[in-house]
């Protein structure tokens, strides 16, 4: 495994470990930033989908907010930029 696969597979198991997240997405998409200043110090940007019970009832920013917690060893020396989308079981099914 590479290392941006490495990185994007450990991304992705503290989110279903840390959210008990029933389903978990996480794409690279770091090649599209390359020359970009965070780039240049080896953090990745990443695309994240999420889907936890932890969720319910909460704001799209309370939700987010819940991934960032969970990441946070990795914010800044891992991750430069991440784009979540935060949902329910519920929402995931009715496909929103």
């Amino acid at each position: 495994m590479s290392d941006a696969g490495a990185r994007r597979a450990r991304i992705e198991a503290k989110l279903r470990e840390r959210l008990a997240a029933a389903h978990v997405e996480v794409v690279d998409e770091s090649h599209l930033h390359a020359g970009h200043a965070g780039a240049a110090g080896g953090a990745g940007h990443f695309r994240a989908t999420v889907v936890s019970e932890r969720f319910a009832g909460l704001s799209r920013v309370a939700a987010q907010r819940l991934v960032y917690d969970a990441l946070a060893d990795e914010m800044g020396a891992e991750i430069h930029a991440l784009a979540i989308r935060a949902l329910t079981p519920e929402q995931w099914r009715a496909g929103a």
